[in-house]
């Protein structure tokens, strides 16, 4: 007889879910600067290997690093990397496009705004709050597919009231 878990320690599976990889181009471009860099070191350094042994390494755990960013929208929450955000404050979602990101990034752009950008990402998704005790007026969170990723904080927002 196999023992069934209780709902609250099951978590549903999330409405929507993203990793902000590093194209493969990039990290073409980071390993080809560290190697680069190793052979100078190394040609002056009269054959040493550890430039290799240090800077290759290094190079891909900071492009891991720099992808590491998770975003989820889950029935209760908007999820990225390690800050939450309760559906039940979200007023709206709106897709952007680069240009529509460069819009609210730039001229558009408020100093208390919670901001999680990828250059490498075109698209990203504004958040508009309704929390009066947040002083936060909205997120910006890249996203690949900034549509899904609206429709789906609408969604989940809409279930939880």
């Amino acid at each position: 007889m196999s023992q069934s878990a209780s709902p609250s320690s099951v978590s549903a599976p999330p409405a929507y879910a993203e990793r902000l990889r590093l194209p493969w181009w990039l990290w073409l471009a980071g390993l080809a600067a560290a190697a680069l860099l190793a052979v100078e070191v190394w040609m002056g350094a009269a054959g040493a290997w550890l430039p290799f042994a240090v800077l290759l390494p290094a190079a891909a755990a900071g492009l891991a690093w720099l992808g590491r960013i998770r975003v989820a929208v889950t029935d209760a929450e908007l999820r990225v990397d390690d800050a939450r955000l309760p559906v039940r404050f979200v007023a709206d979602a709106v897709a952007l496009d680069a240009a529509g990101r460069r819009e609210v990034l730039g001229v558009g752009a408020d100093p208390l705004a919670f901001v999680v950008q990828r250059p490498w990402v075109p698209g990203a998704v504004q958040v508009v709050l309704n929390d009066p005790a947040d002083p936060t007026p909205f997120w910006v969170v890249s996203s690949r597919h900034p549509v899904e990723l609206a429709e789906a904080l609408l969604a989940a927002r809409d279930a939880a009231r």
